[in-house]
């Protein structure tokens, strides 16, 4: 009997201890409590209000206008709010969007957002993905359609006016995004690939980010990915083969995307002649035309690391969340630069000042997106732009000479 009595002594006293040692063990908070007499605001709660006042700070420090941060908001807000409970206040919408910009707009870490947003770090990497998808699923009807015949159509036309490229429906560009994964299982630095079709007023029309293998650096990139199938099997909508105005002797041409060199040449994508000791005039004609139609889109990627300072430098996430923050990004772009119109020629990137020349440490070429071998209804294409454009350039010289006064008049 007075075992017994010890037992359930000795069982008694443990559980006192397990219950006391629960009590006293700290609690996780997804909000750092910041309650206590004198306490320190954090960035957010001290400078929103502050930056609300001065537009030029404000957008300096979230990358949007205050009426596109409210705008943002309002489209985002029933899809990132969270369900207020008895244990926790949630994070507000507000505060998970300008958590989620200043990452864009710094690129640190998250214990530093964490630390400067008054949050917890694993709060800060669930509000990332949140936030990205919402960016991506809320906008991209609105601000990245997938183009119908009747929007390649506008893309040409507009091609054909700014740049003087007809039958063109974009500039296709790849870049490689440099990831620094922070798991065990990553040991040195790796590159997903950013394909996208850009239009001729800087806006990403279509957008692919998937993994890439480094030993895989060659056409497999493009084949494999999902706009290169989509171009192969005729899924993009482009309308039917047209005739360019005032060259109806070269017959229908079908409608192209400019490309450089990195890409294969076919039907639809239209990249430059190699050799320079042995290309023909119109050869030159058509690389000099490629180039300039395609150096303003791919102004677009300099805008894009401009806006976005994250891609300065190797992104330290794993390959999943860094291409939902890319694609995010690249939406964000199409949401403040969308009704842009008039003269864009001005807009040539973030190269301009002394202190803006740097290298963008997370956007690089890739390697060749695809082989060296071509069909010879390609070829029949890229040779009638190229009989084209130079017969451009025969008739601005003729009519040059025309205008010349006469040496004896």
């Amino acid at each position: 009997m007075t075992l017994d009595r010890w037992r359930l002594t000795a069982l008694a006293l443990l559980l006192y201890r397990l219950k006391r040692s629960r009590r006293l063990k700290p609690k996780r908070r997804w909000v750092k409590d910041r309650s206590g007499a004198g306490a320190p605001r954090g960035h957010y709660q001290r400078l929103v209000q502050e930056l609300r006042l001065d537009s030029g700070r404000f957008k300096a420090y979230y990358r949007l206008t205050v009426e596109q941060f409210d705008a943002l908001l309002q489209r985002l807000r029933p899809h990132i709010s969270r369900m207020e409970t008895n244990y926790r206040s949630p994070v507000s919408p507000s505060q998970r969007l300008s958590t989620f910009l200043r990452y864009l707009a710094t690129g640190v870490s998250y214990r530093s957002l964490a630390n400067s947003h008054e949050l917890g770090v694993s709060t800060v990497s669930g509000i990332v993905r949140q936030v990205s998808r919402a960016i991506w699923d809320q906008l991209v009807d609105d601000f990245m359609p997938a183009p119908t015949p009747a929007g390649w159509t506008d893309i040409a036309l507009d091609y054909h006016q700014l740049w003087n490229f007809p039958n063109c429906i974009g500039s296709v560009f790849g870049k490689n995004v440099a990831i620094k994964p922070t798991g065990k299982n990553y040991e040195q630095t790796l590159n997903i690939v950013l394909l996208a079709v850009v239009d001729a007023r800087q806006r990403f029309r279509l957008v692919d980010v998937g993994s890439y293998n480094r030993a895989a650096g060659d056409g497999s990139i493009l084949s494999n990915s999902m706009l290169g199938q989509a171009l192969k099997n005729a899924q993009l909508n482009i309308p039917a083969d047209r005739p360019i105005p005032g060259a109806e002797h070269l017959g229908p041409l079908p409608l192209v995307l400019a490309a450089d060199e990195a890409f294969p040449l076919t039907r639809n994508i239209m990249s430059p002649y190699r050799g320079k000791a042995n290309l023909t005039p119109e050869h030159r004609a058509f690389n000099d035309r490629l180039f300039h139609g395609r150096k303003h889109a791919e102004c677009a990627f300099d805008l894009l690391a401009k806006q976005f300072p994250i891609f300065h430098r190797a992104i330290s996430k794993e390959p999943e969340t860094a291409a939902l923050v890319t694609k995010a990004a690249c939406m964000l772009h199409n949401y403040t630069h969308w009704d842009r119109e008039g003269d864009i020629s001005s807009s040539q990137g973030g190269n301009n000042n002394d202190d803006e020349v740097f290298v963008y440490r997370a956007l690089q070429a890739p390697p060749r997106l695809g082989g060296s071998n071509f069909s010879r209804e390609a070829q029949s294409v890229r040779d009638k732009f190229a009989e084209y454009f130079s017969s451009q350039l025969d008739t601005k010289k003729t009519a040059t000479v025309k205008e010349e006064p006469s040496g004896n008049s």
